[in-house]
């Protein structure tokens, strides 16, 4: 009997250090990621001139009416969902981003001529690289977003301006009004997770998507018979860098 007892801390012991010793599953076919972490977009913008009505582009065309979005920064979350231990699903979102749109060429004296909030939750299908209990995973992935556009307001010295003022420097009461259009972007990423435990893991990832918005400027003004209406393309094909802190369960 003492021997059975003296053996039973041995025995504890060995299983310790067998649990220890197994490796520690990363993430694995069945698991779940909730991450949170920043986006940083930069958009690689270009646009159209502007075609409509009014002096605002001097009659039907203003091929040097240009734009130019600045760059954004938004809190970010991430779900994954594992498969397999290699194929995962995952949607990405967040609080939206607000762009600021500057003019350039024949607008550049404006400075900036608006701003709007973008909705853009995307889901990324990833092939993750390695298998189940490695520290470092690198992964790509592709998928697509669904991008629309909230808040958009027009700068008052645009709005005095596409109102009226474009067409006579006394039509200083005007007001003006935009709209962008919501599109499908494909995306394509790449990045890596690093597992700090078995829990909680490290993300960075850089993801390129490509759209373009239409935007439509209408001006209104009381001294005119119609509203002066202008439309314009804007391409953005942001490249957008997400570093998060991940939690698996």
């Amino acid at each position: 009997m003492k021997k059975q007892f003296t053996l039973l801390p041995k025995i504890a012991a060995l299983s310790v250090m067998a649990a220890c010793a197994a490796p520690a599953m990363a993430q694995s076919a069945g698991d779940n990621i909730i991450g949170a972490g920043w986006f940083h977009i930069v958009p690689q913008d270009s646009s159209s001139g502007i075609t409509g009505t009014g002096g605002l582009v001097n009659g039907t065309t203003s091929p040097n009416a240009h734009s130019a979005v600045s760059n954004g920064n938004t809190l970010g979350l991430a779900f994954t969902h594992f498969f397999t231990d290699n194929i995962a699903l995952t949607l990405d979102g967040g609080i939206p981003p607000e762009f600021t749109l500057y003019g350039k060429g024949t607008l550049a004296s404006f400075g900036e001529i608006g701003n709007a909030k973008q909705w853009s939750p995307a889901l990324v299908a990833k092939y993750f690289f390695g298998d189940a209990q490695d520290k470092f995973r690198p992964f790509v992935g592709a998928g697509a977003s669904y991008i629309w556009y909230s808040d958009v307001h027009l700068s008052q010295g645009f709005q005095t301006y596409a109102g009226g003022g474009s067409v006579s420097s006394s039509l200083t009461t005007g007001t003006a009004t935009a709209s962008l259009s919501s599109s499908l972007a494909p995306v394509l990423t790449a990045g890596a997770i690093y597992n700090l435990t078995d829990r909680l893991s490290l993300g960075l990832s850089v993801s390129y998507l490509k759209f373009k918005t239409n935007a439509t400027i209408t001006g209104n003004n009381s001294n005119l018979s119609a509203p002066l209406v202008y439309q314009t393309s804007i391409t953005i094909n942001p490249i957008v860098s997400f570093v998060s802190l991940g939690y698996k369960f």
